[in-house]
């Protein structure tokens, strides 16, 4: 099996069999060969004898697949769902050619089939999880906590671009999310994978786009548009409960259902959740240090993990890993361009800030430099989209 971690862990016999005494199960029954699967970073390529994933580290997962056609060269939309592991739990599923997805047993199949994997039946044919790559799942994962995911997830838990018809109707709001959805839709999926009936997806969070207010000036409403600070205050006592790691949670899940799930509205959560984050001036400097310390952490892992150049490309092709995307996630016609050098400049140049958010700043913008090839320096051109919705709101006063 390729897998889109690192190479395997090395352990001595009576170490890996207290991992498996102590970590989860993912038994899957009846997997087709060919298969693309995924547990968090790690990406595999079915082969015959697989049955599922064991010594699975306690905690958040996301679990993530897609069937392939007979000759293995199209796919399915990648299906997803969270999950939150216990130690030694056995989690059963089982797949259903019809429906292609993993389904569901009785009660009392799971039971049986989890004492079977206590004796070590089918130990044989269970993958290891890969602790090489836990290090980078957890930088990915770290404010994914069992209220988020539960606060957050589907009915029936299941994610995929199959049920989001209503998403590819909405007209893309910047050729840069055009080129996504084209991507998404044509990319590895079969021509003529069926597109499922429309389910409710995820609770996201609304978050506007720009602030309105009654009765105040047009100055004033352009202020509060260029420093959106008011804006993430609402939201924060509005949906969060003024709980900042809920909303940092969040941003998490929408990314790993975005990279991994291949969801084209988890991509639309994650743009407009750092849209607000990364258009705030007041609250990095003065009243939600902390908070973008933390954001920035999570940003900069977001983009390390989840935006590099694959170096697998010249041997696999696109088979066997979804955290990379194209060309042009490295463009400069993306919102992330004019976000993030107007952020740099909000922090970079505040005559008083704090030490541990300029050092996450000044790190996030080397990795922006290098790794997309990005001048961020304020004398750059600053690209901005007409068409994006999420676009600095200027009012003009009539001078009537």
């Amino acid at each position: 099996m390729a897998s889109g971690g690192g190479g395997p862990a090395r352990m001595d016999p009576a170490a890996a069999t207290e991992l498996v005494r102590k970590g989860a199960t993912l038994l899957l029954l009846d997997v087709p060969e060919g298969t693309l699967f995924g547990i968090d970073t790690q990406v595999f390529s079915v082969g015959p004898k697989f049955k599922g994933i064991k010594m699975v580290p306690p905690g958040p997962h996301f679990v993530y697949y897609c069937s392939s056609s007979r000759h293995g060269n199209e796919f399915a939309p990648t299906v997803g769902f969270f999950l939150t592991t216990q130690p030694s739990e056995v989690i059963v599923r089982k797949w259903n050619a019809q429906e292609e997805r993993f389904i569901r047993l009785s009660e009392e199949e799971e039971i049986r089939y989890s004492e079977a994997v206590r004796r070590f039946e089918f130990d044989d044919f269970l993958g290891p999880y890969n602790l090489d790559s836990l290090g980078d799942w957890k930088q990915l994962s770290s404010h994914l906590s069992q209220n988020v995911i539960e606060r957050l997830e589907p009915i029936g838990g299941e994610i995929t671009i199959a049920w989001e018809s209503s998403w590819m109707d909405k007209a893309p709001q910047s050729d840069m999310e055009r080129r996504l959805m084209e991507q998404l839709r044509e990319g590895k999926f079969a021509k003529d994978a069926p597109v499922r009936s429309e389910r409710r997806g995820c609770y996201y969070t609304s978050i506007p786009a720009a602030v309105k207010h009654k009765n105040i000036s047009g100055d004033e409403l352009t202020a509060l548009n260029l420093d959106k600070t008011s804006l993430l205050e609402s939201v924060l006592a509005k949906n969060y409960q003024g709980q900042e790691d809920l909303l940092l949670g969040e941003l998490q899940f929408a990314f790993i259902a975005f990279m991994m799930g291949q969801s084209l509205e988890a991509f639309m959560q994650w743009k407009a959740l750092v849209t607000l984050l990364l258009s705030c001036s007041e609250a990095p400097l003065h009243t939600r240090t902390n908070m973008f310390v933390k954001f920035i952490r999570i940003f900069y892992y977001q983009l390390k993990h989840g935006f590099r150049r694959t170096q697998d490309s010249r041997s696999s092709g696109d088979v066997g890993n979804s955290l990379f995307l194209d060309e042009a996630w490295f463009s400069r016609d993306i919102f992330l361009y004019r976000l993030s050098k107007d952020f740099f400049t909000v922090v970079l140049e505040a005559p008083v800030v704090d030490g541990d958010l300029l050092s996450w700043a000044r790190k996030l913008k080397t990795l922006l430099e290098t790794t997309f090839g990005w001048d961020l320096e304020e004398n750059a051109v600053n690209l901005i989209d007409e068409d994006d919705e999420f676009a600095p709101v200027v009012v003009e006063m009539d001078g009537s």
